[in-house]
């Protein structure tokens, strides 16, 4: 057993167990709800807000989530509490209430969504807010100044790199950030096998999930070449009997 087994003991739900945002939008509390009912681990993820607030948001516009024009670094975070989902009634939470929520009844994997110029603090102000959190957590990011922050501001916690490609610049890239603490690998499914992902694993031992699963195939691609899925649109109990 070693700290991160939790990491790939249950699939993941995507942005929580949402309905592909019919009636259960993505990064909502009733999409979290769901995850939780079921027993699996929620990724999510997280923007800081003009007044240093973080907000459990995907998109850096506003748009396709919330009808309205601009960008999550533009408002405050009543205001994007003020905002409703998609055709719901529901406000995207604060990181604060979402911590609060799930308190610990299943795994949290927070994605930071970094805005080069927007983000100053996003990182210290996670680490801030998990500081007293009892649950299974880990961050992790696509962007590679987000992962140089994660160490040396998020310690203790678990940080891994977000991160997809099969181009020889885009796997060096991925390389570079070995050096930065990373102790496990969410991986774009569609770009496996691959070497750097070959390599976390074999070499390092270190845990790759992937995203975003959507059928049986890749399903079967997670189980050859990763350790767990994170998931959207499919049940994994269903489709595993397949």
């Amino acid at each position: 057993m070693t700290e991160l087994d939790w990491l790939t003991a249950r699939p993941i739900a995507h942005r929580g167990l949402h309905d592909m945002n019919d009636l259960v939008w993505e990064n909502t509390l009733p999409a979290y709800q769901r995850a939780i009912d079921r027993g699996y681990t929620i990724e999510c993820d997280v923007r800081l807000t003009s007044d240093g607030g973080v907000v459990s948001f995907h998109d850096n516009r506003l748009e396709r989530l919330a009808g309205t024009e601009g960008f999550v670094w533009q408002r405050t975070l009543a205001e994007m509490s003020a905002l409703k989902i998609g055709t719901t009634q529901e406000s995207p939470p604060s990181l604060r209430e979402l911590l609060a929520f799930v308190d610990g009844r299943v795994p949290l994997i927070i994605e930071i969504k970094g805005r080069p110029g927007h983000d100053e603090g996003l990182v210290r102000r996670c680490a801030a807010l998990l500081k007293d959190y009892r649950g299974k957590v880990a961050l992790m990011s696509f962007d590679h100044w987000i992962i140089r922050q994660l160490a040396q501001e998020a310690p203790g916690i678990a940080c891994g790199l977000t991160a997809e490609g099969k181009s020889q610049p885009e796997i060096e890239g991925h390389f570079s950030m070995l050096a930065h603490g990373i102790s496990f690998v969410s991986y774009d499914v569609t770009a496996l096998p691959n070497p750097f992902v070959a390599f976390v694993r074999d070499k390092l031992r270190m845990p790759v999930i992937t995203w975003t699963v959507r059928t049986p195939e890749e399903i079967e691609l997670t189980r050859q070449h990763a350790d767990q899925i994170t998931f959207e649109g499919i049940d994994p109990a269903d489709a595993a009997a397949a």
